[in-house]
């Protein structure tokens, strides 16, 4: 058997006791072929893309059922000479939903086959903004103030103090070189300019 899915749609101006027969009888006619029905759903009233039989509004309804082709083809048939119905759509869904679970199936082992990431690496803006850095830990705001933890005032007395070696350091003896003194030349220090103030 096959599945299909059918799109009807029914006249705007059918009332809801109308829509169920038509459901049921429509149902009825893939069950007594040896069908199952698998879903009912009414999606409502809805707009039409263009008119259908003076129609702009339409009321739809999908079926999805397992049936062979000959149910199928008499399904279709009641169909078109229901006056209620202005328009339908027959489709083969089974296949769509093999090539689907093919690909689903494909990812599934192309998954298994990638080595799993350790952890994902932080954007660049939460890097930039303090979050989170590349090796997990949270890291503060430039500026903000850090939290250092304590030295022990007391070693424990289990362990042996190290004294800890400081590198020799070694003076260079400074040389004292003579400064140059800059010779000024005596005209130009006593004359004078243009924007000096004469002194009394």
């Amino acid at each position: 058997m096959r599945i299909y899915e059918n799109l009807f749609i029914v006249k705007p101006d059918a009332t809801e006791e109308e829509i169920d027969a038509l459901v049921d009888l429509m149902s009825k006619g893939i069950t007594q072929f040896g069908g199952t029905i698998d879903k009912v759903d009414k999606w409502g009233k809805r707009r039409l893309a263009y008119r259908v039989e003076k129609q702009r509004e339409g009321f739809y309804v999908l079926l999805q059922f397992s049936a062979e082709p000959a149910t199928v083809k008499e399904f279709e048939r009641r169909m078109r000479v229901q006056d209620s119905i202005i328009k339908f759509l027959t489709v083969r869904i089974d296949e769509t939903l093999k090539r689907l679970d093919k690909r689903k199936k494909e990812r599934e082992k192309r998954a298994h086959r990638r080595p799993q990431a350790a952890a994902p690496q932080p954007s660049l803006a939460q890097q930039m903004l303090g979050g989170v850095a590349g090796d997990g830990a949270a890291h503060p705001l430039p500026g903000a103030p850090v939290a250092v933890p304590a030295a022990p005032a007391h070693p424990a007395p289990a362990q042996p103090v190290a004294e800890v070696e400081q590198p020799a350091v070694v003076e260079q003896p400074v040389v004292e070189q003579p400064v140059a003194e800059a010779a000024v030349p005596a005209a130009v220090a006593t004359e004078p300019g243009p924007d000096s103030q004469p002194t009394e």
